[in-house]
Parts: C-alpha cells; sequence; structure tokens
C-alpha cells in the first residue's frame, strides 16, 4: 500500500518541472482545480447574494439580501459572534499556555503522557464532544446535576450548559488543544539564557515570565490568537447544540436556519450573510499577515542551550493536578459519558433496571448507520490522499519552480482557509445546482468530497511546504549529477525524504474529514450522508442512546488513528 501510494505521489510531482519559468502541464491543470474549488463557488456566493430565488428558480437581481444585513437583528448576531469567539479565545489562550508551560518549563511528572493526552480534544469530533457535554450538563437530568443534587439536596442545577457560557465553554476544549499544540514547541524553543540573565539580576521568576518570556512570545501568541478568533467565528457545534436552545444565535447558526429551519429557505439572506463573514475572515487574514511580515520561521537548526527546567518541589503534584483536571473534564469525562449512556434505555435514568443492550444491537441494525459510516471512510481515506497529492502539488510548484505565477496558485489553495465550512457550503449549493445536468455533482457524494478538498488542501499546502522548504535543491542536483534520471531522482530523494510529512498530513486531512458537519449538513443527500450527519439527526430526534454507542465506537476510532499518528511521527525522530 505505501509503495504504490509513493509511485502515485511520485507520478503525480513529476508533472511539474522546474525547468524554464513558463508554465508546465501540471501547473495549467492546478490552476484549473482551484478555479473550480475556489473561484467558481466565490464568483456564486456573490451571484447568490443578488438573486432573489432559490437556485434553479427564475427571479430578479437586487439587494435585498444585503439590507438585511443592516437590522438590529443581524447586528445582534454579529455581536454574539464576535464576542463568543473573543471570550473563548482569551480564556483558551491563557490556559493553553500555562499547561504549555507547565509541560515544557517544569518537572511536573509524566508530562510525556501528560502532553499528548492535552491534545486528544483537538482529534475528536466536536460533535462528540458536544453531545456528551448535552448529557453531562443538561440542567434537568444531566448526570453532574444529579450526582451534585443527590450529594447536596439542592433542587437548582449546577451547570447549564445550554447557555452563553455553554457555548463558550464547549469552544474552549477544542480551542485550548489547539492553542496548546502551536504553543507549548514556543516555550521549549526559547534561549533560558535569557530568563537565567534576568533572575540573575534580581527579577523574581513571576517578573522573568511576563516581562522576558511573555514578551519573547508575544508574535507567535498573536498569530495563534488570531488562527484561534477565525475559528471561532465559524465554529457551528457549539452554537447549535447549546446556543440554539438559549436563543443565542451565531452567523453560522443564523446561515443554517435561513436554509432549513424556516418555512421557505431565505438562499438570498443566507449567502449574503455569507459573503459578509468571508469579508470578515479576510480581513482577519490580511491582519495576521500584516503582524507576520518581514518574519522568518527557521525549523530545523543547531542550538547551544537546553531548555530550562523549573524544579517546582512539592508544587509538581500541583501542576499534575492541574493537567489532570483539565484532561478529566476535556476528555475523560464526556468519554464516560458516552459509555455510561450507551448501556441504559433512556438517557438520564441511570438505574439497575434500565440496563440495556437494546442501544447496539439497534445501531448495528441500522442500515443508514452502515451507509454513513462507509460513506465516512471512503470519504475519509480517498479524500486525504487527494488533498495531500494537490497540497504536494501546490507546494512543490510553489518552492521547486521558477514559474512567476506560482504564488497565484499557492494563494488560490489558500483561500478556502477564509470561507468557513458552512459558508463554502453555501458557495457549493449554489455552485452544483446551477452546474448543466451532464455535470451531475449536486446532490450526489461528489460534492461532499470537493467540499472536504477544499477544506483540507490548506492544511496539507502548509505541511508539506513546510517539508520541501527543508530539502535542499542540491541533493537532487548531486543526484542528477551521479546519473540519476528525474524519475529516479524524484523516487530517490524527494519522496524517500518528504514521505513521513506526507503521512503525518494525511491523518490530519482524514482527522478534517471526520469530524466536518458543517458543509456536511448543507451538502448531503440520502445515499451520501456521512457519520456527523447521522449523529445530527439522531440527537435531534431524542435518541440519545443510539448517539452514545456510535460516538464511542467513533472516539475508538481516533484513539486508534491518533496512536498510529504518535508511533509514526517516533519514527521519523528516531
Amino acid at each position: 500500500m505505501k509503495l504504490k501510494s509513493i509511485r502515485m505521489f511520485g507520478n503525480t510531482l513529476r508533472l511539474f518541472g522546474n525547468e524554464g519559468p513558463g508554465p508546465t502541464l501540471g501547473t495549467l491543470v492546478l490552476l484549473c482545480i482551484f478555479a473550480f474549488l475556489a473561484i467558481y463557488p466565490l464568483s456564486m456566493l456573490v451571484f447568490g447574494s443578488l438573486h432573489s430565488t432559490p437556485p434553479g428558480m427564475a427571479g430578479e437581481f437586487n439587494l435585498d439580501g444585503y439590507a438585511k444585513l443592516f437590522s438590529s437583528h443581524t447586528i445582534l448576531i454579529l455581536l454574539n459572534t464576535l464576542g463568543i469567539s473573543l471570550t473563548k479565545t482569551i480564556a483558551s489562550l491563557v490556559v493553553a499556555v500555562m499547561l504549555a508551560w507547565i509541560i515544557a518549563r517544569t518537572d511536573t511528572p509524566a508530562r510525556g503522557a501528560l502532553e499528548i493526552l492535552i491534545t486528544l480534544p483537538f482529534f475528536i469530533p466536536p460533535i462528540l464532544t458536544a453531545m456528551a457535554w448535552g448529557m453531562l450538563g443538561n440542567p434537568q437530568v444531566g448526570l453532574i446535576n444529579q450526582i451534585y443534587q443527590s450529594l447536596t439536596g439542592s433542587t437548582q442545577p449546577l451547570i447549564n450548559v445550554y447557555s452563553y457560557a455553554g457555548v463558550v465553554w464547549h469552544m474552549m476544549q477544542y480551542s485550548t488543544a489547539f492553542l496548546f499544540m502551536f504553543i507549548i514547541d514556543i516555550f521549549k524553543a526559547i534561549d533560558p539564557t535569557l530568563e537565567d540573565a534576568a533572575r540573575m539580576c534580581g527579577a523574581s521568576r513571576i517578573r522573568v515570565f511576563f516581562r522576558i518570556t511573555l514578551v519573547l512570545m508575544l508574535p507567535a501568541l498573536s498569530n495563534a490568537f488570531i488562527l484561534s478568533f477565525l475559528r471561532g467565528i465559524e465554529n457551528f457545534e457549539s452554537p447549535l447544540f447549546f446556543g440554539t436552545p438559549a436563543h443565542v444565535t451565531v452567523m453560522t447558526t443564523e446561515i443554517f436556519d435561513a436554509l432549513n429551519q424556516r418555512s421557505i429557505a431565505d438562499y438570498q439572506y443566507a449567502t449574503a450573510i455569507s459573503i459578509f463573514v468571508m469579508v470578515m475572515m479576510f480581513g482577519l487574514v490580511l491582519l495576521q499577515f500584516w503582524l507576520l511580515r518581514n518574519r522568518a520561521f527557521t525549523t530545523v537548526t543547531g542550538k547551544a542551550y537546553a531548555t530550562a527546567t523549573v524544579h517546582l518541589g512539592p508544587w509538581r503534584w500541583v501542576t499534575f493536578a492541574i493537567c489532570a483536571f483539565y484532561i478529566f473534564i476535556s476528555f475523560i469525562l464526556p468519554a464516560a459519558q458516552l459509555a455510561l449512556g450507551s448501556f441504559f434505555k433512556f438517557f438520564g435514568f441511570y438505574t439497575y433496571d434500565m440496563l440495556t443492550l437494546d442501544n447496539y444491537s439497534n445501531v448495528f441494525g441500522n442500515a443508514e448507520f452502515w451507509l454513513s459510516l462507509r460513506n465516512t471512510l471512503i470519504l475519509g481515506f480517498i479524500g486525504a490522499t487527494a488533498c495531500m497529492l494537490l497540497g504536494s502539488s501546490v507546494a512543490y510548484v510553489a518552492i521547486r519552480t521558477k514559474w512567476k505565477a506560482r504564488r497565484l496558485i499557492e494563494g488560490l489553495a489558500w483561500l478556502p482557509w477564509m470561507m468557513p465550512g458552512m459558508v463554502l457550503g453555501v458557495g457549493y449549493l449554489w455552485a452544483f445546482a446551477l452546474l448543466p445536468k451532464s455535470i451531475p455533482i449536486y446532490g450526489t457524494i461528489w460534492a461532499l468530497f470537493l467540499a472536504y478538498l477544499a477544506l483540507c488542501t490548506p492544511v496539507s499546502v502548509r505541511i508539506m511546504v513546510s517539508a520541501f522548504t527543508q530539502l535542499s535543491a542540491d541533493l537532487e542536483e548531486c543526484a542528477r549529477v551521479h546519473g540519476a534520471n528525474s524519475a529516479q531522482t524524484m523516487q530517490k530523494i524527494v519522496l524517500a525524504l518528504v514521505w513521513p510529512s506526507f503521512a503525518v498530513g494525511w491523518i490530519l486531512a482524514f482527522f478534517g474529514i471526520m469530524r466536518e458537519l458543517s458543509a456536511s449538513v448543507l451538502l448531503y443527500s440520502a445515499d451520501s450522508e456521512v457519520t456527523s450527519v447521522f449523529l445530527l439527526k439522531l440527537w435531534t430526534n431524542g435518541q440519545a442512546e443510539q448517539v452514545s454507542v456510535i460516538g464511542l465506537m467513533m472516539l475508538l476510532m481516533v484513539l486508534g488513528f491518533r496512536w498510529f499518528q504518535l508511533a509514526l511521527l517516533k519514527r521519523v525522530r528516531a
């Protein structure tokens, strides 16, 4: 399997030569692909925002959709979106910095295992943890509230996840893990001699942390803050599960409601909001690029220092407890709820006489579940492979060719990064519906495949650009000097050295496809339903017990892939 993938990888890259400044056949093909994946749906978004009727229906062109954006209702939704994203980003950043400092700079016990466990929420589909916390924090029958009321005799719930705070809380679990992965390597890379110099001058550890360490990390923290803020704006699962019952609406749920929850779908309004969200995202991306201007990032260096370790003495068990508590509430507690809920007849009634295995038999005997699982795995394997092949091609063109317009291809590949899944889904709704009947994409599994390809390619490009940047062109030239032809050079040199990065990127793309819901819920059909959409339908229909069974199965699958990823990374670094 690996050899077959390497050959496919090599055949793809050989389409892109580095001879001369002009385009090759491969680069022209890439332009056509991204014109269809990014430019076409973007143009259809503009078209749809001006068209008064749904796709395929006769109508007129006007600005009614944009006029609705300036209503008090929409302005309140915008403020909710920005407020929720800002609140969760600040809180997540504080927690992530604290956890990263504990793992990277102290002698806390079991730091290696803690680091792996802290990152787990990033890889778990948010819909799983959302459903788990919907069962844990339900104000009437949530497990946490039942335990609290039985211990204290109170009639009031301890927590209510169906609230503004519940939306922020759930978004934080994914965001904290994401920021932690970003920040911990920065802590490990800071030269400790600067901190030691401050300590020798009489500064306390707290003063050194705030005046030296954080100042050195400020550019990277700013970048992480904006990335997390962007992800908060496009978040769909948390506002859908916890905001909707509390009448807390954000941009993504407003788009979903306009298309799916009204007697007459308001496509023009939904598309106008999508355009507005994308413009806002574009402005934030420009701000990110401005913050990173004229900065160089080196991934492989030699350094004459070791990471400083703070010896905490007895306090190391306090920091261990802090990390363990975060792992407990972000991973162990939701996983335990899914396992517990799968064995009871009714969610919230945890008594001996309610124990049953019927939930498992109902799920395993459900043909719709197996269809959704099959579609998810097919899209995951084929989609991740296609994403990495496409991303590798873009990275190779950007780094190894001399074509003057190579940055255009790289920019087009990054364009979907500024289009949240919900926005991209709306654009593809219009794009596929208006295609000629001879191109039957609308309502098929191909619609989901193309959406996943667009959403995951930016990540694959980033990974492979880093891989090709670290690979000196001298190695290829040396191989040619010794008689190797282009095919041999590609297979024996280039592919052999970048294959580990390709494999890691493939796993990340697979995870991304597994947890995608926002675009899927707009583009699926009866034959192309995926597991995330099937779970949402079960939850909406009040079948939390079957949700627990499927959630537990998916969680075990995620853990298996995460173990494989860590084993692969360990092999690469060895």
